[in-house]
């Protein structure tokens, strides 16, 4: 489920100029052109630009304040190239960096959670199952959707140790990575779950190759939806959703790609999962933790 709503005192102009305006998607990868192919779906008259920092990702693996300073130092990024509006693409940087990135950023922001709320909901065998980075399955957030939302359903928790790692190679359906899949959700088959998080946004990626596993015996969660009508009552909020233009049929702009890395997997999986063909330009995005380019700190 998308993250709560931008505080009130964000400051952006919401004059026609700022409603023209792109909306600024990122995420340590490559995970979030999930939530880019629903927000296309749902507010197919915005302008996107899409930032990926696959030069440190995964961020999973990471330590909490070198996220805080990646996913603040991109956010600066993504406004100076004229961002309107925010999209933290990323369970782990939403999990432990959006409220002091929130507080320094002069532009709304929206971030995403695991869906534990919809989870609860629809199980019927009040057992379900998160896949997470083992950073947000940690974090305080994580741990606060469990207290308000879990109720009287059992979530069995499990780091998915090495799956954005596959996914940001563009391998969906090896036979490792099935092997791997199979090992984390077999467990949760076997205690009765009847719904899966998916609580990276990485993982709807590998839609198909969890149902060849589970079949129909688990119902996937997943909140690239949510986030995307999420965004879409934030820009109306600050009068910032860019209009549809009626006079022209050809007026939806593709989405503008940028990665800290080369570049190649992130175009090849556009290309592959949401039939959009277009360059990635590679950008240094300097920032406390990583001050020369081939900084690799963590």
């Amino acid at each position: 489920m998308p993250a709560e709503s931008p505080s009130t005192n964000a400051r952006i102009s919401t004059a026609g100029a700022g409603s023209r305006a792109p909306v600024g998607i990122f995420d340590s990868g490559l995970g979030g052109l999930s939530v880019l192919r629903a927000v296309r779906a749902q507010l197919p008259d915005e302008t996107i630009l899409y930032a990926a920092d696959s030069l440190y990702a995964p961020y999973g693996e990471r330590d909490d304040d070198f996220i805080t300073d990646r996913t603040l130092a991109i956010g600066e990024w993504l406004v100076r190239q004229g961002a309107k509006a925010l999209v933290v693409a990323c369970n782990t940087a939403t999990a432990q960096s959006i409220a002091l990135v929130r507080e320094k950023l002069p532009i709304p922001l929206v971030g995403v959670e695991p869906g534990i709320k919809p989870a609860a909901l629809q199980s019927k065998t009040r057992v379900a199952g998160v896949l997470a980075t083992q950073v947000t399955l940690r974090s305080a957030r994580f741990q606060g959707l469990l207290e308000r939302y879990a109720a009287d359903c059992r979530f069995l928790c499990q780091p998915g140790h090495g799956l954005v790692q596959a996914v940001e190679r563009c391998d969906i359906g090896s036979a490792e990575l099935r092997a791997l899949l199979r090992g984390y959700l077999q467990p949760m088959l076997d205690a009765g779950a009847d719904t899966l998080v998916l609580g990276c946004t990485h993982y709807p990626f590998l839609d198909a190759a969890i149902r060849d596993i589970v079949g129909d015996r688990l119902t996937l969660i997943d909140t690239s939806v949510a986030i995307a009508r999420q965004l879409e009552r934030v820009l109306d909020q600050h009068g910032l959703r860019a209009a549809a233009d009626h006079d022209d049929s050809s007026a939806a702009v593709p989405p503008r790609f940028y990665s800290t890395g080369d570049g190649s997997h992130q175009q090849q999986l556009a290309a592959t999962l949401l039939h959009i063909d277009a360059t990635v330009e590679q950008v240094l995005i300097p920032s406390r933790r990583t001050a020369t380019p081939d900084s690799q700190a963590a």
